[in-house]
């Protein structure tokens, strides 16, 4: 086959074949197709988009690029959950053990923050010693052991993956939804998972910021996931303030503590509980996705869900002291607020400039080789639609880096309205697409 009539036939928006695909990412993969010319190839498809049948053939060039694992010595239903990712969404942390905790196994390849919205495994290693490198076949004894397991990408898992991304970075080709899929498909697809929910968030801290491609993402997912024959539940999530009130590795941490053991409820426990539900649902622990929450519920109500959470860490070598008592964690030099400077009714958050306010004061990356502050962050205190009167502490900051503070909060004050009218809360579930 010849690369650039394989360019051409996708640049005119001809449909390529199974074989034509995987020629392309095969030889891109043992580098025998220069980064000029599969650039070309992803700009191509930017623009032109791809068939149901191409984007399963590019999900399957890319998953069998690399390992696939084989889990059927674990004994019981495998499920993952897969979130695109937002401002505040840490809802891996506690439904990976209320549904370990139901008898789901939970094997999680997670990433790690980008761009404005955090990453799981930042979160998880601001838990000392807390290890997501884990080897394949510690992987597999975790899970055996614990039930649940959450690590990073391996070089073994999906290595076309690692390779496309990173040119689709540079090359403003991200925001393609064919990419997108064969992307997160070709991961979740090599863990040995049976089942898959999603959780596809819209508004303006989301990718996709508008609900229609929100559901176009959605239905692509579902369809490749259906083509390798697994079980799939996709919900559309909002994403127009944060997911609970944390932003920031080991605040997020902290509210997870809150909500597995202490009862704490707010949006993010009630979507938490539905992911998890739905989960519970696909392991086969319940006859419905209703019967499925319920049991969440259940069992984070009975605490088993913490202890769950405990045997995770302990499990990945972190230091379960800062679980037990995680008011022992070190703190931020700099503390300071923000306060309400009129009386109304919160109307409007710009969720996208609180994720990056939050890098601001150190909780991500600007480039690649910077390194996180996990004690860094926001508590931000009030939701869409609640009353706020003058002078009330609307954000408290968290940083070690005074320019950093100070960055950040002229980013919160200019992304918080306050008017005068109550607007209507934002729906947390969007859609449900079965």
């Amino acid at each position: 086959m010849n690369t650039v009539e394989l360019i051409r036939k996708k640049r005119n928006k001809e449909n390529l074949t199974k074989d034509e695909i995987l020629f392309l990412i095969n030889n891109y993969t043992k580098n025998k197709i220069p980064d000029y010319q599969f650039s070309a190839f992803l700009m191509a498809v930017y623009f032109n988009g791809m068939s149901k049948e191409e984007t399963s053939a590019l999900t399957e060039a890319m998953l069998y690029s690399g390992k696939v694992l084989n889990l059927n010595s674990i004994k019981g239903v495998k499920v993952d959950k897969h979130s695109t990712g937002g401002v505040g969404d840490k809802t891996s942390l506690i439904l990976a053990p209320i549904a370990a905790a139901a008898g789901v196994k939970v094997p999680m390849i997670s990433g790690r923050g980008l761009g404005h919205s955090g990453g799981t495994l930042d979160k998880l290693e601001a838990i000392t010693g807390f290890r997501t490198n884990l080897s394949l076949s510690e992987y597999k004894n975790v899970l055996k052991k614990v039930g649940a397991v959450l690590i990073g990408q391996t070089k073994e898992i999906a290595p076309a993956d690692k390779l496309i991304y990173a040119l689709r970075d540079v090359t403003a080709t991200v925001e393609s939804i064919p990419l997108i899929t064969g992307s997160i498909m070709s991961k979740k697809l090599a863990e040995g998972i049976d089942g898959l929910v999603l959780d596809i968030k819209t508004g303006n801290g989301a990718f996709m910021q508008k609900q229609e491609n929100a559901v176009e993402l959605a239905n692509s997912l579902i369809n490749t996931a259906k083509a390798f024959d697994k079980k799939v539940i996709g919900f559309v999530t909002d994403m127009n303030q944060p997911l609970g009130n944390y932003i920031g590795n080991w605040l997020e941490v902290y509210e997870s503590i809150q909500i597995l053991r202490d009862g704490k409820k707010n949006d993010l426990t009630e979507l938490s509980l539905i992911l998890a539900g739905a989960m519970i649902y696909l392991g086969k622990k319940s006859k419905s996705l209703e019967e499925g929450i319920e049991e969440a519920i259940k069992i984070l109500k009975s605490g088993k869900a913490f202890d769950k959470f405990v045997e995770i860490v302990k499990a990945q070598n972190g230091k379960i002291d800062l679980v037990l008592h995680p008011e022992k964690y070190p703190k931020s030099k700099i503390k300071e607020v923000i306060k309400a400077n009129s009386a109304g009714y919160l109307s409007e958050v710009n969720t996208y400039e609180l994720g990056m306010a939050a890098i601001d004061l150190g909780a991500g990356r600007k480039t690649k080789d910077d390194k996180i502050d996990p004690k860094a962050g926001i508590i931000f205190n009030y939701k869409i639609g609640d009353t706020i009167n003058k002078g009330v502490v609307l954000a408290e900051l968290h940083s070690d880096s005074k320019v950093g503070i100070d960055n950040a909060k002229k980013r919160i004050m200019d992304a918080i309205k306050i008017s005068k009218v109550k607007p209507q809360k934002p729906k947390l579930i969007k859609r449900v697409i079965n």
